[in-house]
């Protein structure tokens, strides 16, 4: 009978430890607005973005995203194809991996200020990222996350169950 006790904690450590953090799948309204104001910004101290933004191809967002229109369908579709396996990133107000996107986007494309943030708004937590097209690194980042997210809920559920049958 001490064996039960035993596996009754590693149970529960399983379920610890196999339930996952939730995983972003919108790009913040934040993240499209101007960085530029210092507000309390310089009071917080960022630290900088562990992706070398500086190093990607930005082809995507230059080659559908035209002026003098900018239509938005393809500058918003181009934007998120590009920034949409980085949101978690993007997301995090403790880098500068949002400003740091934006510089290289305006300095490869040589977009008008706000272009992004004025014409691409979905809803209120921002630019969806699971509705991308096919075949795209994009769509395959996001089904990788689907992939993980089910293989987390698989241990959830299985840590759970042998939680509740001990």
């Amino acid at each position: 009978m001490d064996l039960v006790p035993n596996i009754t904690l590693l149970a529960v450590l399983l379920l610890l430890v196999s339930v996952p953090m939730a995983d972003s799948t919108f790009i913040s309204d934040n993240v499209l607005e101007s960085r530029g104001s210092a507000g309390r910004s310089l009071l917080q101290a960022q630290s900088s973005c562990p992706i070398d933004f500086e190093n990607l191809n930005y082809t995507i967002i230059t080659s559908m995203c035209k002026g003098p229109q900018y239509p938005a369908k393809f500058c918003c579709t181009a934007f998120k194809e590009f920034a949409c396996p980085y949101a978690d990133q993007l997301n995090d107000a403790s880098n500068d991996c949002a400003t740091t996107m934006f510089s290289y986007i305006n300095l490869y494309g040589k977009y008008p200020p706000g272009l992004f943030a004025s014409e691409c708004r979905e809803g209120n937590q921002g630019l969806a990222c699971d509705a991308l097209p096919p075949g795209s690194e994009s769509a395959d980042a996001s089904f990788a996350m689907t992939v993980q997210r089910s293989t987390s809920l698989v241990l959830f559920f299985s840590g759970l169950v042998t939680f509740l049958c001990w």
